[in-house]
């Protein structure tokens, strides 16, 4: 490796923890220097792109002349659009699947997958409901199975003490990454789902549908359901070891299962080899890791997925 991608990937330790510091008050202004220039172009899932968003807003206070955009036609969108070679890094709520990657190299577009913070895939009701808390995966399975289309029409279906009111279901698009986890965990079978609900690639119409009927149900990642929980209140869910609660630490401990999930940023390698706005806003993304989760209000990667993630980082600038 070079020197200037050895200076990028030191090994976390008091310097680098000077370095994450330093960036998130934006005063070290010696650290930039490089005059760049020009746009960083991002697409794909719409729970991971707040996430490139902070970055991007960090980033630019080190270099103020690069934009950094931030699209959400969804995962399976996005990657629809990175495989063609129309943008420089695609945002994911799920990793990428076979058909994707047939396109990719049929199109001669490699890439570098990223695995950059975790996710408690959170379902919700509004905070008005006053009769759910926790639902075990059987009877999210019951509200969102394809076989329930037309006959699990309220809430007393689900489960006898549930009240007869109508259900309401709020969720993410076909394209979207969210979906297709949810789906496969959930029912069995990705893209396996009841057809009969209002779907948006948009998280916050997705909150706002939710939030305005107590008789809705929806779910999407967990930092959408931080920042609207005056308005939200997060379900348990029981998987057969009792009702867990979605959060950092038990997303990470593993007990929340099966909700829990990796979130990634797929870099596409000619991008970062061609254009060196987009290879500094990766190692940037990189380096600062864990600082941009915190300010994005994300789940952190463990001290071994922040090591893999550098080592990942550093194989992209080495080849």
């Amino acid at each position: 490796m070079n020197s200037r991608a050895s200076s990028r990937f030191a090994a976390f330790g008091a310097g680098t923890l000077l370095l994450l510091v330093t960036a998130c008050g934006g005063q070290d202004e010696s650290s930039s220097g490089d005059g760049l220039s020009g746009e960083v172009i991002s697409d794909g899932s719409s729970t991971v792109g707040p996430l490139t968003e902070a970055a991007g807003e960090l980033f630019r206070e080190q270099e103020p002349d690069v934009n950094v955009s931030v699209a959400t036609s969804g995962t399976g969108g996005g990657f629809e659009k990175f495989c063609l070679g129309q943008t420089d890094l695609s945002n994911a709520s799920r990793a990428i699947e076979e058909e994707e990657i047939k396109i990719c190299e049929k199109e001669g577009v490699d890439y570098t997958e990223m695995h950059v913070a975790n996710d408690a895939l959170t379902v919700v009701v509004s905070a008005e409901n006053d009769f759910v808390e926790c639902l075990t995966v059987e009877e999210l399975n019951t509200i969102w199975s394809p076989e329930s289309e037309g006959k699990v029409t309220s809430w007393s279906d689900v489960n006898p003490s549930f009240p007869d009111e109508p259900l309401e279901l709020f969720g993410p698009g076909t394209d979207s990454g969210t979906f297709d986890y949810f789906t496969d965990v959930i029912n069995g079978e990705e893209g396996a789902s009841r057809s009969d609900y209002n779907a948006s690639e948009d998280d916050n119409v997705i909150v706002k549908g939710v939030e305005g009927s107590p008789n809705a149900v929806g779910y999407f990642g967990y930092t959408h359901y931080e920042e609207n929980a005056d308005s939200l209140k997060a379900v348990e869910v029981d998987s057969g070891d009792g009702c867990v609660a979605p959060s950092p630490e038990t997303a990470a401990s593993g007990e929340y299962t099966p909700l829990a999930r990796p979130l990634f940023v797929y870099v596409a390698n000619k991008s970062y080899a061609d254009k060196p706005q987009v290879a500094a806003f990766v190692d940037y993304y990189v380096e600062n890791d864990p600082t941009i989760v915190e300010a994005a209000k994300f789940i952190p990667l463990s001290e071994e997925q922040l090591s893999k993630l550098q080592g990942t980082a550093e194989q992209l600038a080495a080849s």
